[in-house]
This record gives C-alpha cells, structure tokens and sequence, in this order.
C-alpha cells in the first residue's frame, strides 16, 4: 500500500502512527540511529522532508501490509511513480487545515493515470484550523465523478468538543451511524457499483443488505477505481488508524487482484501475460535503487510472479530505450547475476529473508547492474516488464568538478546516481563543451549535487547553462586568406579567395571548387575546405557553429617550396573570418514546440508570461473538465528555467512538455545580449 499526497499532508506521520498501532514500533516517532523509521536515507533527516521513496511492513490480522511511503514534492514525482508502480493500493492523504489544491489534484491524476484503487485519508484532525467537512466537500468535488469516481464517507469522526474522539462506522445498521443521515448515501452509493442487479430494490423495498455483501462489494468497487471511501484519522491521538488498517484488509484489493504490467521477451515480443502467483515464473522489477561507497547498491524489489530466493541466478533486463526511444538516458542491457541475500525492508533497517512470493517487496544487496526499472526473472526463461513512465527533467543544471580528483570520480558517481533515478538524465553537449544533469527541479538539483558531495566525495561547481546557438551569414561576401610566413629554414605559404553565401535553413555546408588554371594546387584544395570546416565549428562571432552556407574557391596562389597542407588549412580559416568581417553575421537560436498544461483560470496568465518570452503561440485545446492544453514555439533560450518558474505561478497547477522544432533568427537586440563563448 502506498501513501499518497501533498507534502504537509501528513504521510510520513502517519505510516508510523500505523506502524505503532500495529505493534510494528513501541510507537510513533520512535527514533532509530537518529532517524525516524520510514527515513531512507541521511539525506531525508536533514531536509527534513521525504524526498524518496521509502518502506516498512506490518502485521494486521494476519495479513502483512507494507506501507510505502512516498514524497509529496513535485520534483520527486518520479519517487512517487515508482512507489505506484510497487503497490496495489493507495492512501491518498489530505490535511484538514490545508484542504485541496491543485498541487493536490495533479497527484491524485498521477494515481488515476495508472488505475490506482484508493481511498481517501483526511488527516490532523487535531489541528487549530482543520476543517473537516469543508475538506470532503472540496474532496467530494474534485476526485468526485467528474474525475472518475464516487467519494463517500465510509466513518465519520465522534467530537467532544472540538476534539475527536473516535469514529463511527456507517456501514454497520448502528443508532449513531443512521444520526448522522450519510449511512444511506452510502450504502446506496455501494449498491450502485454492484454486479448484484436485484440489490437496489431489495434494499429500496426495506431489506437490510448484510454487511459482509456491502464489504464485498465495496472492495470491488474500491479494486475497479471507482469508489473511493473516505476515513478521518488523526496521527496524534491514533484515530482512525484501526479502521484504516482494517479497510486495508477488508476492503482493498490483494495482490492478486491486482492487474500485473505487461510483460514481453527481451527481443520484444509479447510473452504469455503473468499473475500474482507464487508458483508461476519469476518476474520481478527494481522500483528503487541506492548506493552507498562502503555498501554498494541496495535494489528494493516488487516480486509480481513466482518466488525469488537467496543465492538465485536471475537475469537482469533494461530497456527503456526499446520502450521510451534513445532519449530515455538509459542503455538497454542485459545480463545474468547471482541474487545475494534477500532482506525484507524497514525503512533503513533490514530483517533476513530465505524467499520472497509474488506480491511482496524485498531489498537485494550488491546487484551490481541492476538499475531503477530493471527487470528480474528466470535465467532460462528471461521477461522484460514494460518500464513505467518517468516525467521528463526540464531544468537543466551545467556543472564542472572542482579538482581534478574530483573530475576522476565524477563520471561513476553520476553512473549510480543515474541508476538509482530515472527521472535524473546525464547530458555531455558535444556543441557547448558542458556536462549537464537535467533535472526536475530546483530542490531535486539540489539533492543531486549533495549527493555527488555527501555519497561519492565529489565536490562540483555550477556555471551558466549554454544553450546551442547556430551562426550564418546574413548576405554574401568575399574573404582573402593570406597565411605567408618567412622566418628562416622551411617557410610557410598559402593564399586562397573565396565567395560566401548563406543557404536556406537545413541545407548545411556546401563547398565549390572554381579554380582554373591551377592557381591553387589539385592536393591542396581539400586542405582550404578543411579549414573553412575547422573554422565554421568554431564560429565567426560568437563561437557557436556556423551553419547553411555555400563556400566558393575561387582563386590562390601557392609557393612550389613552402606551400602545405597546414598553411591551406590556415589560410581557409582566415578567408571564412574575413568574409564574415565583410557582411552581417545572424545568430541562429533553436525553438521548442511547447505543450503547456495548466487549469482553465490560468490559461491567460500563462499565455501573457509565453508571449513576454518571445513565443509564437500555436492554439489552445481543452484537456478533462477543467483544464487546458496551451501550444507555443518558444525559444530555447527563454525555456532555462521555465521548470521553476511555470510551478511558481501556477501553484505546482502546471506541467509542460518540450520537443526541438527548428532554428531561426535570433533578434539583434537579443543576440547583442548573448557573451562570447571562451
């Protein structure tokens, strides 16, 4: 079961409130090695905050429930599509002094995105500012039918005062259930998801439906994510923490029920499709990596189907490439390993495990090529899961080490870094010369960089981000290049003319001979162009590349003595430099075709901030009920930080895509603003 919901909301406090009321933990807040239990890693005690995923299990009447709790920060949500991906059930966790908001809405989209059976958790109940009617009402219509689903109160909370005392149940016929008037909405609202046709004139006609089939087919409801029962809790006093571990049982779906991904060859074939059966083939996925310099790399690990065991061989599948195009920033390998021991995880503890069945999680140590995503099945009958989805990183940090002790470990730090994370992509721009970790956002660079210094000991600094910008002459010209140098011994001579002309858009370098009479020696005419190439790389203005031109020789002059290919070279390059000096050299700037997502009442504060950033807006598209799809070419120059400042606006509301459309012409006034490259 996964913990969903907003940062504040409350999740990490109350996994542990259910880990103590379960007898899991002495109780809540109980501290371990400095950390409290659901703590990862070092760096989750120190932020203060979750910002991976993490997991610990519990015992309730017989049935073994492993919480996994997950960040509530934007920047994570590749944390928290891997703890999606490793559950079969959802607390989705609101406050009751925050209420919802769009923030809020965006994560319970990201569980209906995968078909997530959830219910709803409205938490600090003990608050001065909780609202709890208020909360379910703002609940009730933003997850309500609109979004896909019904959301009924399943307990309501018992007040002295303005303190809660405990819960009363609506499903069971109580005196108090029937005062507070909801028991019949949902019961009816239960009826109306059942395959029983005859139930709602029974229960219309007086007939008292029996609890265990209103459960049964609540739970069937709940499984098909469309019902959604909410539960008031309070971490403080254990409020609702029973009835939630009870819902739980009863009420969620098993393992079993639970639709499995889709699984295929290593080649990519389909394979037979698999089930929750502990007797079936071995098909398990790493959800999360971490590395340690001392340890080495701890994969946690969902088992769908058949039964890992210590001392196995498996073998190990990666392919996001094959699913997700090149771009995926992950190699597709495969190879077979020996599983070590198998541990079953508590936060940063871990308790031996001989074997471990289909729909449960284990922690594997020292899977020395596994990598978040990964596949894990039988050497003699290899699977490949399709990988879930990971957001796209839209910021992008440029870093430099800072010795060069550093720059000798900095490539493997940033290997593990990239295997623990998918949503973390490692960039070395052959144009701009940068390494550049693209990013989720400014809290998630953050982590990265303290996890380069605080893990691997490296220590790296940021510097600009450069984005690649293209040259081109804005007319024609002519250029001499005269390289002639007389200092004793062997000299150096070459003199070549040349006709510039800028081509259209894509049509790349052409270079023309038109030398008669042998003014420039037939062995020598590659060595001009060679050096009208070298001096293109390097640009004419700002040293960015230079782009669509026609290069014509048309004349030279050549020393039987002292001519090379070398003083060509040279003298090539000097031309291209003296016909740029002679016209106008254009900056080129690259465009992004622009999909920006935001809800409806923010559509025109959005296009206003695309405009001021010099985009060409395409159209708008309505996306659902209430939010809209705003298409524009942007600039990339104008995108930096568009990651950070899109959320900042928009409350977190906000999400974009971005795909390279083409270059063109960059204002003067803009360009006049750009540094020259060093």
């Amino acid at each position: 079961m996964v913990l969903v919901g907003p940062a504040g909301s409350g999740k990490t406090t109350l996994t542990e409130t259910l880990l103590a009321a379960s007898g899991a933990i002495p109780r809540a807040g109980s501290v371990r090695d400095g950390t409290t239990v659901t703590d990862f890693e070092e760096s989750e005690h120190a932020h203060g905050r979750s910002i991976s995923l993490a997991v610990a299990a519990l015992l309730h009447q017989d049935t073994k429930i492993n919480l996994i709790d997950t960040p509530g920060y934007a920047d994570f949500v590749g944390e928290l599509r891997a703890g999606l991906r490793a559950a079969d059930c959802a607390l989705f966790v609101v406050a009751a002094n925050e209420g919802v908001d769009d923030g809020t809405r965006s994560l319970w989209r990201e569980c209906a995105a995968v078909g997530m059976p959830r219910a709803v958790v409205i938490t600090k109940l003990d608050q001065a500012r909780a609202d709890y009617d208020g909360v379910l009402r703002q609940a009730q219509e933003s997850f309500g039918d609109a979004a896909g689903g019904k959301v009924v109160p399943l307990y309501v909370p018992v007040r002295s005062g303005t303190d809660v005392t405990g819960l009363t149940g609506l499903l069971r016929p109580t005196p108090e259930a029937e005062e507070t008037g909801l028991r019949g909405e949902l019961i009816e609202a239960v009826i109306e998801e059942s395959e029983d046709e005859t139930l709602m004139d029974r229960y219309v006609g007086g007939e008292e439906i029996a609890e265990d089939v209103l459960v049964a087919d609540l739970e069937r409801a709940v499984a098909r994510a469309t019902f959604h029962p909410v539960v008031p809790a309070c971490s403080v006093t254990g409020v609702g923490c029973t009835e939630l571990l009870d819902l739980v049982v009863r009420g969620f779906p098993s393992p079993a029920e639970h639709p499995s991904p889709e699984v295929f060859q290593p080649n990519g074939a389909a394979a037979d499709p698999i089930s929750c059966d502990k007797g079936g083939p071995l098909v398990a996925e790493v959800v999360k990596t971490t590395s340690d310099p001392y340890v080495g790399r701890l994969s946690l690990v969902r088992v769908f189907s058949g039964t890992l065991t210590s001392d196995q061989s498996v073998h190990v599948s990666g392919h996001f490439s094959s699913f997700f195009g090149a771009d995926a920033g992950h190699e597709d390998h495969d190879e077979d390993e020996k599983v070590g021991a198998l541990s079953y995880p508590f936060g940063k503890q871990l308790a031996p495990a001989d074997q471990v069945v289909a729909g449960d999680l284990c922690a594997i140590g020292r899977l020395s090529r596994a990598e978040t995503g990964d596949t894990l099945s039988s050497v003699d009958d290899p699977r490949v899961l399709k990988p879930w989805s990971m957001p796209e990183p839209l910021l992008p940090i440029a870093i430099v080490a800072q010795t060069k002790s550093d720059e000798d470990k900095l490539s493997q730090a940033l290997g593990r870094l990239a295997a623990e994370d998918p949503s973390l992509r490692i960039e070395n721009n052959a144009e701009t010369h940068q390494l550049v970790l693209w990013t989720m956002g400014e809290s998630h660079a953050e982590v990265t960089l303290e996890r380069l210094g605080e893990r691997y000991g490296v220590r790296v600094d940021q510097e600009p981000f450069v984005v690649s910008l293209r040259e081109t002459f804005g007319g024609s010209a002519k250029g001499l290049g005269r390289h002639v140098k007389q200092s004793g011994g062997h000299g150096q001579y070459a003199v070549c003319h040349i006709e510039v002309e800028p081509l259209p858009e894509g049509s790349g370098f052409e270079f023309v001979d038109k030398v008669v009479g042998g003014a420039v020696p037939r062995n020598f005419i590659p060595s001009v162009e060679k050096g009208v190439r070298t001096q293109m790389e390097r640009g004419c203005r700002l040293g960015h590349p230079m782009v669509d031109l026609r290069v014509t020789l048309t004349d030279g002059k050549a020393h039987s003595v002292d001519s090379s290919d070398m003083a060509f070279q040279m003298a090539g390059a000097l031309a291209l430099r003296e016909a740029a000096a002679a016209t106008t050299v254009t900056m080129l700037e690259p465009f992004d075709t622009v999909s920006v997502v935001v809800p409806d009442d923010m559509v025109g504060p959005v296009m206003s901030d695309l405009s001021a950033r010099r985009a060409r807006l395409l159209g708008t598209d309505k996306v659902g009920e209430d939010r809209t799809q705003v298409l524009a070419e942007v600039p990339q120059t104008e995108l930096v930080r568009y990651a950070v400042d899109l959320r900042s606006s928009t409350h977190g509301a906000g999400v974009f895509t971005r795909s390279f459309a083409h270059y063109e012409p960059m204002p003067e006034d803009v360009a006049r603003t750009i540094p020259p490259r060093t």
